[in-house]
């Protein structure tokens, strides 16, 4: 088995070479050639999906789902130049900080 930081810079870069491929040959090129709002949406559509099935109890059902919010959050980040590695880094920053110190130092919205 894999580790986890090595499936996902492996996805990562998957998804980065087939950024520009021909759009009939690659789910990734066609999400990227429908543009933002379209991978903005999908990744919307997963994370509901999997919302679904884990209040629905399905596991594995729930490992499907999660898959793919991972798969399009990832995509989306692409799409945005947003490395993996940057999403790693803030992570890192928050680690050891209360959840609810970290949102309560954020701006206001």
């Amino acid at each position: 088995m894999s580790s986890i930081p090595d499936t996902l810079a492996r996805l990562e870069q998957t998804i980065a070479q087939r950024k520009g491929a021909d759009p009939s040959s690659s789910y990734v090129a066609k999400l990227h050639s429908r543009g933002l709002p379209i991978i903005a949406r999908k990744l919307g559509e997963e994370a509901v999906e999997t919302v679904v099935a884990a209040l629905a109890e399905d596991r594995d059902e729930l490992v499907g789902e999660a898959a793919d919010v991972m798969f399009h959050l990832l995509v989306l980040l692409s799409a945005k130049d947003v490395s993996l590695a940057e999403v790693m880094a803030e992570l890192d920053r928050r680690e050891g900080v209360s959840g609810l110190d970290e949102k309560a130092s954020r701006p206001a919205e």
